[in-house]
């Protein structure tokens, strides 16, 4: 999507603050000087601040002045914040943080999906899983379907602020889906441990939901920590979703 001034504008400033070119407690240049460097006039600059200041990677006030929070007070569930942070470099602390996330909130959102999830929603879920299928097989996207099965399950808990979380979570849980796609079979590995949760929610058994997301919350985890380990670049979240080729599965292989 081409963003527009003021969206360039936000992106310019906040990939600034967070890959470390303004230091936290650091005042950023002052508007006339923005409004030359980036050609833009005082309103958009003070419009992107503002945007800057709600995602809390700033704040301002009589005296002080507009100067840089520390990245504990920035909105870790803002896409743009995300993608900032991707395009900056992903930390092994950030995408552990991730992990951690995921066993607290998946588990029990699967557990209500389990109880609630409608017959709509398996549908939607059981569709994103065919897609999955299908990349694995024949090549193409597995990522993006791997994303809307996890966003489908979230939604199928039935429970609005974890509907709300499934869209925040959404640039998060791609880093994690990005990761475990390059690491060799990946997808192939954690296709039928997809589909053990599918099947407990639409067994309606909260019990075997939590335990099979679990198994692969920590499968993702390996994944993770062997890419760390590897020092192979990491994904960028600004790049489109990586690709499986053709051939994954071997010839005749069954997947659940």
């Amino acid at each position: 999507m081409i963003k527009n001034v003021h969206g360039n504008t936000v992106d310019h400033l906040g990939e600034a603050i967070v890959a470390g070119r303004y230091a936290t407690g650091a005042s950023i240049p002052p508007e006339p000087v923005l409004c030359q460097e980036l050609g833009v006039s005082r309103t958009v600059v003070r419009e992107a601040v503002k945007s800057l200041i709600a995602k809390g990677l700033m704040t301002t006030g009589p005296k002080v002045g507009t100067r840089v929070l520390p990245e504990d007070q920035w909105n870790w569930f803002d896409p743009d914040v995300i993608i900032w942070q991707s395009k900056a470099g992903l930390t092994p602390e950030f995408l552990r943080d991730l992990q951690d996330l995921r066993r607290v909130v998946e588990p029990a959102a699967m557990r209500l999906a389990a109880e609630r999830a409608t017959p709509d929603d398996i549908a939607a879920v059981e569709l994103a899983y065919a897609g999955m299928k299908r990349a694995v097989h024949e090549g193409g996207d597995y990522v993006t379907h791997d994303l809307r099965f996890h966003q489908g399950l979230l939604r199928a808990s039935r429970n609005r602020m974890l509907v709300q979380m499934s869209k925040a979570l959404a640039a998060l849980l791609r880093t994690s889906f990005e990761i475990s796609t390059r690491r060799q079979d990946g997808p192939l590995h954690s296709l039928p441990l997809h589909r053990e949760v599918l099947d407990a929610v639409i067994a309606h058994d909260p019990d075997r939901a939590e335990k099979a997301i679990r198994v692969l919350i920590d499968g993702a985890r390996t994944d993770i920590e062997e890419v760390l380990g590897s020092r192979r670049r990491l994904p960028r979240l600004n790049e489109p979703a990586s690709l499986l080729k053709m051939g994954l599965a071997r010839e005749g292989e069954q997947i659940g």
